[in-house]
C-alpha cells in the first residue's frame, strides 16, 4: 500500500523569484499609474499654489506667487504676522519650511498653519 504525495512545496529560491517578480509588476504599475496624472506647470514641474490671506489662530498668514526667495520656493512668499517665512518647494512637490524643515505639506497654506502651530505664539525670527 503506497502513501499519497504530498503536493510538493515551492523551494526557497521560487518563493524568493516569485516575491521579486510581484514586487517588480506593483512597482511598475504603481508607475503607470503616477504617469496618468494631468500635466503640471510651474517650479520643478509642478503646478503653482494659490494665493492665500486668512487668519489663522489669532495669526495673519499670506502667501502669494512673487517675492519669495527665488532659489527655493520657486518665488512663492509666505508671511507670519507680515515676517516671512522661509519656504522651499521639495522635488516631489511638497513644501517644506525653516520651521517644519523635516515635515513636508502638500501646500504653501498647509506650511504655514503647521509653522503658527509649531511656533505656539512665539514671534518668526527672520533668517538673516
Amino acid at each position: 500500500m503506497s502513501l499519497p504525495s504530498r503536493p510538493s512545496r515551492p523551494t526557497r529560491r521560487q518563493a524568493i523569484g516569485v516575491t521579486a517578480g510581484t514586487l517588480a509588476g506593483l512597482a511598475l504599475a504603481g508607475t503607470a499609474h503616477a504617469s496618468t496624472g494631468p500635466a503640471k506647470t510651474g517650479h520643478e514641474g509642478h503646478s503653482a499654489p494659490e494665493a492665500f490671506d486668512e487668519v489663522f489662530q489669532g495669526r495673519r498668514i499670506q502667501g502669494a506667487p512673487g517675492a519669495g526667495h527665488m532659489h527655493h520656493g520657486g518665488g512663492y512668499a509666505v508671511r507670519i504676522d507680515g515676517q516671512e517665512l522661509h519656504v522651499m518647494q521639495n522635488a516631489d512637490g511638497t513644501w517644506i519650511s525653516v520651521v517644519n524643515h523635516y515635515e513636508p505639506f502638500a501646500t504653501p497654506r498647509a506650511v504655514a498653519r503647521a509653522a503658527v502651530v509649531e511656533l505656539q505664539g512665539a514671534a518668526l525670527v527672520p533668517l538673516a
